[in-house]
């Protein structure tokens, strides 16, 4: 996992997150084994800002029904990067 590509999978687009960019905090949906320092290193190599805090929580799949079959989509894990005062991702201002 050396490249940041592999450690951030895509941004997470929802309600919440885009609410959240006021406050310069980013939603992304990254490796299940990346840690927190991966996560601003690689933040902060593809993007040029500065990271401030990183808050990672795992997302467990919910189970799902196909007719008479049950099975479960994959967990994930997901990574709230708040950047320092000042910083922000282009990605994002386009969305909102």
């Amino acid at each position: 996992m050396a490249d940041p590509r592999d450690i951030i999978v895509r941004p997470l687009i929802s309600e919440r997150s885009m609410l959240d960019i006021e406050q310069g905090k980013y939603t992304f949906v990254v490796h299940r084994r990346a840690n927190k320092f991966q996560i601003r290193q690689a933040i902060e190599e593809l993007f040029g800002v500065k990271v401030e805090k990183v808050n990672t929580m795992r997302m467990l799949g919910k189970m799902r029904r196909m007719g008479a079959f049950q099975g479960r989509r994959p967990n994930w894990k997901k990574a709230i990067v708040k950047l320092a005062p000042g910083q922000e991702i282009d990605v994002f201002e386009g969305m909102m």
